[in-house]
């Protein structure tokens, strides 16, 4: 199935957002009024938000439009890597991880993700991959986003629940649980393996 509307839903928005940044005419700031009302009639048209949900969501972003970040820690205990069990998923697995705070290094937002959803504490080692969200197998996602896989050694702290996850545990490549693909996939997933066999493969990218 084609994902067009999104990609077009998308770009109306982020031209509308990116317009509203600078607009000083209010001629103007109708105009991309009315492009950010048209790019929420195309994502409700092809989703299960609403008109006025979808535009609501847009009208919540502001300044220019950028990509969104979204870190993942990749933990390794013994050949097993953590996940954490999602709430808002119906219990299905993830690497932990969510979005970057303003005012967070990617560091400390890793960090800080990790400690909340599993109960462990890390430290922050290397960059394995920065993933376009939408070129990588996920969902249809809104957002535009940016996903970075930061490789931690684990230093401290047990496994333990959140407000978000469910439990965490180490799971080795050949018994990978049911995963809550909106958030990590099973191919990324292997890449991360790769990644921990062989530490001197670069950095991904796109």
């Amino acid at each position: 199935m084609s994902e067009r509307w999104l990609e077009w839903g998308q770009r109306l928005q982020a031209l509308a957002q990116n317009g509203f940044a600078y607009a000083e005419s209010p001629f103007d700031v109708e105009r991309y009024a009315q492009l950010r009302e048209l790019a929420a009639e195309i994502i409700a048209a092809h989703s299960g938000l609403t008109v006025e949900r979808a535009a609501e969501l847009f009208a919540e972003e502001t300044s220019y439009a950028t990509p969104k970040v979204d870190v993942r820690g990749v933990v390794f205990k013994d050949d097993g890597i953590l996940l954490v069990r999602e709430m808002a998923d119906r219990g299905r697995w993830t690497l932990p991880g969510g979005w970057a705070d303003v005012g967070e290094s990617p560091r400390e937002a890793v960090v800080r993700e990790v400690h909340e959803e599993s109960g462990f504490e890390t430290r922050p080692v290397k960059l394995l991959a920065v993933y376009d969200k939408a070129k990588h197998g996920h969902p249809p996602d809104l957002l535009y986003i940016y996903k970075l896989f930061i490789l931690c050694e684990l230093i401290g702290g047990e496994a333990a629940h959140s407000i978000e996850t469910q439990g965490a545990a180490f799971f080795r490549e050949d018994d990978i649980p049911e995963l809550s693909i909106g958030r990590t996939t099973k191919e990324q997933l292997a890449r991360m393996f790769e990644h921990y066999r062989n530490p001197d493969l670069p950095t991904e990218f796109d």
